[in-house]
């Protein structure tokens, strides 16, 4: 499950960010706490945006004021020229010229009261800045949409022209999916990774082809660990796709899951992900 900190770091990470931190003091100069701003630059939209990540400070009341007091510091920081190298070619971009959007995202580990939501977002619209809060709730809706429901057991041979394909359907519906090239980042175990996933996920979806079938590997232990799950858990968790394979083949491979109804490759990837998705959405 993702923190907040995590996710004020991963939200507009497809832009060039700059940030500094800097802390709050007391009188007596001993340290309460540290703010982190970025200054979000996208360059192809030729426009800048402000994000703050403020942690719980028990001895500040309001430490988002203290935050937008920095706005217009944060946009006069000195790191402008960014050298763009596409192509054949570079192009030099200055920051500079990037318009404020005004948008200014404050996440607070600690839930700021409306009627104080109210104050800062009324003071904020007179100076031509919106304010977006997220805080624990955003967390948890986050966390509960990126959750994977379903993971995809494929042979490698088959990703690209089926697995991915199926990945990035049931993302389009808005149902997160388990899926190697998603889910797994450098230096995680692979075993350790397919084991959560095979746990946590409510259905699995397996990619049957020739290749998957004729698989001794990976593709037949995942098979495996599945099956024993529906048998722990008396629950239907198997999903089937085919795709130019027969019931025979597939009873050869397993007389159990060539009773199960599966959905056709040969029907599209959207017709084929709104059968899955159906599935998914209905308990076993």
């Amino acid at each position: 499950m993702a923190s907040l900190h995590e996710y004020f770091v991963k939200d507009g990470a497809q832009n060039l960010t700059t940030h500094q931190t800097w802390p709050l003091m007391d009188a007596h100069g001993g340290k309460l706490g540290e703010l982190i701003a970025r200054l979000h630059l996208d360059f192809d939209a030729n426009a800048k945006y402000i994000s703050f990540f403020i942690p719980e400070i028990p001895d500040v009341e309001c430490p988002e004021a203290f935050a937008l007091n920095e706005v217009a510091k944060i946009l006069e920081w000195t790191e402008t020229l960014v050298e763009i190298h596409a192509g054949m070619g570079n192009e030099k971009k200055d920051a500079r010229e990037l318009l404020f959007t005004g948008q200014i995202y404050l996440y607070s580990e600690r839930p700021v009261p409306e009627e104080l939501k109210d104050q800062l977002s009324i003071e904020s619209k007179a100076s031509g800045h919106r304010l977006t809060f997220r805080s624990r709730d955003y967390v948890d809706e986050r966390n509960r949409w990126e959750k994977p429901r379903a993971f995809i057991s494929h042979d490698s041979r088959d990703k690209a022209c089926i697995a991915e394909p199926i990945a990035l359907q049931l993302q389009k519906f808005m149902c997160p999916v388990w899926y190697d090239q998603f889910s797994l980042r450098v230096g995680d175990s692979l075993r350790e990774s397919i084991e959560r996933g095979l746990k946590e996920c409510s259905k699995c979806i397996l990619v049957l082809t020739p290749n998957f079938l004729n698989n001794k590997g990976w593709s037949k232990r995942e098979y495996d660990s599945i099956f024993t799950r529906e048998v722990v858990e008396k629950k239907k968790v198997i999903l089937p796709v085919w795709h130019e394979i027969s019931a025979a083949d597939v009873y050869q491979y397993s007389p159990i899951l060539a009773d199960r109804v599966a959905v056709q490759w040969s029907l599209g990837v959207e017709e084929v992900g709104r059968q899955l998705l159906h599935a998914i959405d209905t308990k076993a």
